[in-house]
């Protein structure tokens, strides 16, 4: 199986990235290539399908964006990596869950990388350091191809989180990788960990569920 095409398409606004993804889902056939999208988000709330609008705790005047994954609200904002998995499942023979234990285990191994000892937690995707959520994770999957993907805070303003429950989570501590990682150096540019991680990615996808 091929590796995904890597796609960096920068700092962009949320809404059209949602659009582009579901227009890329809907109009791709059996022969399109997979693709990881790596990229980076202004301040946005995102609100999944179950989404609970108590879990909004306070309007602290960023946009609110109601969105087709699963699970609550989360944030996205500067300094977090977020990667968009664009997959079909059914060409990879991969369960959703297979696909959902891929993704965590690829931030797991590359906190490693940063000497940052991180685990998945049963029945609440994501990725954990200790008590506090690192990375958020949230697909749709429709016609058997995924889209969204997995969010990582890398070295970010936490505050918008006090705003929610992150995840639908009341009192959830979030954390970032700046302050985690004893291999931490001051201007370690967002798109890098990125990379990294998507290298990361790259390799479990190539992981056979049987």
């Amino acid at each position: 199986m091929s590796a995904p095409v890597l796609r960096e398409i920068g700092r962009v606004d949320y809404a059209p990235t949602f659009a582009a993804m579901q227009e890329f889902t809907a109009t791709r056939s059996a022969d399109t290539p997979d693709e990881l999208w790596l990229c980076e988000h202004p301040p946005v709330f995102t609100q999944g399908l179950s989404g609970r609008p108590e879990h909004l705790l306070a309007d602290i005047g960023i946009p609110v964006v109601q969105i087709d994954r699963g699970g609550q609200v989360t944030y996205h904002g500067p300094g977090q990596v977020v990667i968009y998995l664009l997959l079909d499942l059914r060409r990879r023979d991969y369960s959703v869950r297979g696909l959902v234990q891929r993704i965590e285990q690829a931030v797991i191994d590359l906190l490693a990388d940063y000497d940052v000892k991180a685990e998945r937690r049963e029945g609440a995707p994501g990725v954990y350091v200790g008590a506090a959520k690192i990375a958020a994770l949230g697909l749709r999957i429709k016609h058997g191809c995924s889209y969204h993907g997995v969010s990582l805070n890398i070295d970010m303003d936490l505050a918008p989180y006090d705003a929610i429950n992150p995840c639908g989570y009341a009192g959830m501590a979030v954390t970032q990788l700046r302050a985690c990682s004893p291999q931490w150096q001051a201007g370690l540019e967002t798109a890098i960990v990125g990379r990294q991680l998507a290298a990361h990615l790259a390799r479990q996808l190539e992981v056979s569920d049987k």
